[in-house]
């Protein structure tokens, strides 16, 4: 396998897991309620150790849980913007295949990637207060930023590298096109 296809293949296998977290992420939006009630289940059973040492995420989780119930039996439109956070989610996901088919001609995509990930830092530091949120809770957010873009770099780093191939592969064939000219030959076909 040529290098060029080597950087190919990585490439397209880190947008691929990039790609499964953000669906991964926006699947997990949907079904809030239930999952609230579910982690507050487990840290009150089998992940109690967790519970117990760390009260204040029991707590939080326990009031979290009891606002969506309230929200989802008397103000059931609230968690509709859930529902919109998860498909954004799917959509931003859907985005990312325009880098894995052509990932020089749309790296644009990736640097987007990077952008967002970097604004979640001042969205969270700023809405975080204003919505009552505690700030761990608002440092654990503002780590998907932290940790999405590094897969983020390490692909635009690639890329990069890609592009550069190609300039190089582009140049030596123009190239030999002048020099086959230069000779009297048609450009693209053999000398017999």
């Amino acid at each position: 396998m040529s290098e060029r296809r080597a950087l190919l293949r990585r490439i397209r296998v880190w947008l691929v897991v990039f790609i499964v977290c953000l669906v991964a992420s926006g699947l997990t939006a949907f079904p809030l309620v239930t999952e609230l009630h579910l982690a507050e289940a487990a840290l009150t059973s089998w992940a109690a150790p967790v519970g117990d040492a760390l009260p204040s995420l029991a707590a939080w989780i326990e009031r979290v849980r009891q606002g969506a119930d309230v929200a989802d039996e008397q103000y059931p439109f609230l968690l509709y913007g859930t529902d919109w956070l998860a498909f954004a989610h799917l959509v931003i996901a859907v985005a990312f295949y325009g880098p894995y088919r052509d990932p020089v001609r749309n790296i644009w995509v990736i640097e987007f990637g990077v952008i967002a990930c970097a604004g979640i830092i001042p969205l969270a530091l700023v809405c975080g207060p204003i919505r009552d949120i505690p700030f761990w809770w608002t440092v654990i957010d503002m780590s998907f930023g932290v940790f999405g873009v590094i897969p983020l770099l390490v692909v635009r780093r690639m890329i990069k590298r890609l592009a550069a191939m190609e300039a190089m592969e582009t140049t030596a064939a123009a190239v030999q096109a002048v020099q086959a000219v230069r000779r009297g030959e048609a450009p693209g076909r053999p000398v017999v």
